[in-house]
């Protein structure tokens, strides 16, 4: 049930009857019709824009159009009110009963509610995180595998076929600086002194490695020079850095589909098959690029280069993919990468990128839409920056001293359901503050106690009702009257009609944050009227010896704990039994 779809269904075929009768010209396009909460609940249930978008191609008066539109909404069943507002909108009250149906419907179809058909069975390939495997996870990389973790849930719960994939960063010089880096904390294993040179990671985490290197290999590869070790200790240093971030990963509750290696695009011609495919379309010449913004003609150079026409597809600038010496620009591998995820069939593709990764976005965009002819959208997501805060200090990190904080150390320091709904509660392209206080702060200002606090409110009314002996089964809760439901039960009944509504917008922007949010107002009008009870013992959820009047607000509570057990499962967070 999506009662905002179904009422819009409805005016929309009122308005097509105003069409057939000749009160509208034929052909109008209803795209743009919406029903929507309105901006004030003072106005009512819903508000509609039809009169509105539809004057101008009528050529006739808004208000006018709403008239009409409002008389013959106000006939059905649904609709207690119809009033035009303003220059032609019409606000909307619906009966009581509807919100009761609401209530119904979640508690009938249970975990189902809200789901959507949106996607179609559409195969979207959601590639995030991608860290350098150079090291454990920062609190970076978490907030985007966080992102893009629920961002891939929520798509999937709104009928998208959704793959997850991570790509590992194997194939450039820095991964030559890890396997340099290992090299010293083996010899260290040896026992030798050895100093980090300015470009290496001294990090501790390297230490166990450089002892597993030793393990394996003994003392073969002491004092040698690069030539007798550099392949191998590159190879088992991905590895031991791969293995850990699988762990980290799981820690956080994200399990990958699919794990990518740039490593295995080199070598395999699957680089030369994605150029090949974009110069066969004449998108690929030999040409030199005009100075950078600031340089001077003489401190410019200009060489002959392989270049993309990216251009053509709403880049600034022609991009590289060959250098003048024949090595594949960086660009290159990343076009394959794509080109790769083309091939596979996916209809739509989202990046999850850092935010230093903003002046890559359009040449990417431009390579898929070429590649793929322009069938298969890219959607990229940039991650700003989380600072940590602990005892009113901020935290800072670098990876290459070495002092970073890593995923782990705030995974373990508020646990893996905490960091994932705080990670949520700023949308993507907004900074972010983890205060670790907050973040365990048993308040209304900590939006994740909040939710989680009125899942386990419904859960201890649940518990006293049945030791009372009370029937909780499925069919004794949806035979309670809810037709009639309190006029403070209401805005808990209208905030759970938009649970549905909400799931398609969030999918539609990919906008997980969204999720996050409308959890925290649900909660609310839930926690609202849970203190009302207080001083109207009428409205209490569970009224001691009087199961007839308790067992309709039961219901009502358990819609409530269903609806957020949905949202907190798309966000990857496990809703809470009770709080201590």
């Amino acid at each position: 049930m999506n009662l905002f779809a179904d009422i819009r269904a409805l005016v929309v075929t009122e308005l097509e009857a105003m069409m057939a009768q000749g009160a509208l010209p034929e052909g109008l396009a209803l795209d743009n019709v919406t029903v929507e909460p309105p901006r004030d609940a003072a106005h009512g249930d819903m508000a509609t824009n039809a009169a509105m978008v539809l004057a101008k191609p009528a050529k006739a008066n808004p208000r006018e159009i709403a008239g009409q539109l409002a008389d013959r909404l106000a006939k059905d069943a649904r609709i207690e009110r119809a009033e035009v507002a303003g220059p032609g909108f019409i606000n909307l009250a619906l009966a009581p009963a509807v919100w009761g149906g609401v209530v119904k419907a979640v508690l009938s179809d249970r975990a189902s509610f809200g789901r959507s058909e949106l996607g179609e069975g559409r195969r979207v390939n959601v590639e995030f995180v991608s860290a350098n495997p150079t090291g454990p996870m920062h609190v970076g990389h978490t907030r985007g595998a966080v992102f893009g973790d629920a961002l891939a849930s929520l798509l999937a719960y709104a009928g998208y076929e959704v793959t997850r994939e991570y790509y590992i960063n194997d194939g450039g010089a820095q991964v030559d600086v890890l396997a340099r880096s290992v090299y010293l904390r083996y010899l260290e294993a040896h026992g030798q002194d050895v100093a980090f040179e300015d470009g290496t990671y001294p990090g501790d985490y390297l230490v166990p490695v450089g002892e597993a290197l030793k393990a394996k290999v003994g003392d073969a590869f002491v004092d040698k020079g690069e030539q007798f070790w550099l392949e191998e200790v590159r190879d088992f240093a991905t590895e031991a850095m791969m293995a850990l971030i699988r762990e980290d990963l799981a820690a956080l509750g994200v399990e990958m589909d699919v794990f990518f290696s740039e490593k295995a695009l080199y070598g395999t011609g699957k680089i030369e098959a994605a150029i090949d495919d974009l110069r066969g379309k004449g998108l690929i010449y030999e040409g030199k690029l005009k100075p950078p913004k600031g340089k001077l003609p003489d401190d410019w150079e200009a060489r002959e280069q392989t270049l993309f026409k990216s251009t053509d597809y709403g880049d600034d600038e022609d991009r590289p993919v060959q250098k003048a010496d024949g090595a594949w620009a960086y660009f290159a591998p990343d076009i394959a990468y794509h080109y790769d995820k083309v091939s596979r069939g996916f209809d739509e593709l989202i990046d999850v990128f850092g935010a230093d990764h903003g002046g890559y976005v359009k040449r990417m965009k431009a390579a898929v839409a070429a590649l793929s002819e322009e069938r298969v959208p890219l959607d990229v997501k940039l991650i700003q920056l989380v600072k940590l805060f602990k005892d009113g200090q901020e935290f800072k990190m670098s990876k290459r001293a070495g002092t970073f904080v890593t995923l782990r150390d705030v995974v373990d320091e508020v646990g893996a359901d905490v960091t994932r709904f705080v990670m949520l509660t700023r949308k993507n392209d907004a900074p972010l503050d983890f205060d670790f206080a907050k973040a365990l702060e048993q308040s209304k200002d900590n939006p994740v106690f909040y939710v989680q606090y009125a899942h386990a409110r419904v859960r201890s009314v649940m518990r006293k009702a049945e030791a009372a002996g009370w029937k909780l089964d499925q069919i004794t809760i949806l035979d309670q009257d809810l037709d009639t439901l309190h006029e403070a039960e209401l805005p808990v009944a209208r905030k759970l009609a938009e649970w549905p509504r909400l799931v398609e917008i969030a999918a539609k922007g990919h906008e997980p944050h969204r999720i996050a949010f409308y959890l925290y107002e649900l909660a609310q009008a839930f926690h609202a009227l849970w203190n009302r009870g207080n001083d109207t013992p009428e409205l209490r959820f569970f009224q001691e010896g009087n199961e007839g009047a308790s067992l309709p607000k039961i219901a009502l509570a358990k819609a409530v704990s269903v609806v957020i057990s949905s949202g907190l499962g798309i966000l990857g967070v496990t809703p809470a039994e009770e709080m201590r």
